[in-house]
């Protein structure tokens, strides 16, 4: 199996991985500079870089690397006593690059309103691939949302089970009205997402749990929600709220959390129970 192509075709699905490159060598190992070893999300692996134990260290930081999306250079000293699964003994040296391959971000947007054209554009442009979802045609065309990369003009029931959402996928619910939001939410929170986001103000963000979970939803599936949506920039203009939203999933996605301030309220026992 061809690394690249493995990798390509991982990237497409939305889905982590890891690259391994050997790209220092001392001496003799069992391998040679630039071979390839490709960690998937779920741990299985394409290519090799010797195997034995190296390799099944460099399998153990593939993990972490993809956890943390961080890269990570090792160094391994091959003693006379090292066994490899080909057999040889080597006394060399060698240095493992490994780095996380992320695919593109993916921001699906549920609503097709004035905020969601200016979502669209401006996220689009900070490097994430918008999908518009919208139950109205007269909303949901390609002519209002050029840049996306895909536009759906249908019942968010039926169009939800068919988006490939992962770990790495953003939500943002933008839709015309509560009930529409609500919809839209209660199928969000049973997904992967890593980031899901609803617009409104407080008194509606617990509005809405509060009739999800009248309808069984419990309230720690909205731990990961964003509500109110965005950073606190003060934002007023569809463009503004635009900007802001796309600056917390930048946040989310560079794992800066500690370093802004979001809108976001706490879902917390207290607040719902007033």
């Amino acid at each position: 199996m061809d690394v690249f192509e493995e990798l390509v075709r991982l990237r497409g699905q939305g889905r982590k991985c890891a690259l391994a490159t050997i790209v220092d060598v001392r001496g003799s190992i069992p391998s040679y500079a630039t071979a390839k070893l490709l960690v998937r999300d779920d741990g299985s692996m394409a290519g090799t870089i010797g195997g034995g134990c190296v390799e099944a260290d460099v399998w153990s930081a593939a993990r972490e690397v993809m956890e943390t999306e961080k890269p990570k250079r090792l160094t391994f000293n091959l003693g006379q006593d090292a066994a490899y699964d080909n057999g040889l003994i080597c006394g060399g040296q060698l240095d493992v690059f490994i780095e996380p391959v992320l695919p593109v971000p993916r921001a699906y947007i549920f609503g097709a309103g004035h905020i969601s054209k200016s979502l669209s554009r401006i996220a689009t442009v900070a490097g994430f691939a918008t999908i518009v979802i919208d139950d109205r045609e007269a909303f949901a065309s390609r002519e209002r949302f050029p840049e996306a990369e895909e536009v759906h003009a249908a019942e968010y029931e039926e169009i939800f089970p068919k988006l490939p959402i992962t770990e790495t996928s953003y939500l943002i619910i933008v839709t015309r009205g509560h009930r529409d939001d609500m919809r839209v939410l209660k199928l969000a929170v049973a997904t992967p997402a890593r980031y899901i986001a609803m617009i409104g103000s407080k008194r509606k963000v617990i509005g809405v749990l509060r009739e999800l979970e009248k309808e069984g939803v419990p309230r720690a599936a909205f731990e990961r929600l964003h509500a109110p949506m965005g950073l606190d920039i003060g934002a007023i203009s569809p463009e503004e709220i635009a900007i802001s939203v796309t600056a917390e999933m930048i946040a989310v996605r560079r794992n800066a959390q500690s370093n802004w301030r979001s809108l976001s309220m706490s879902v917390s026992a207290a607040a719902l129970a007033k």
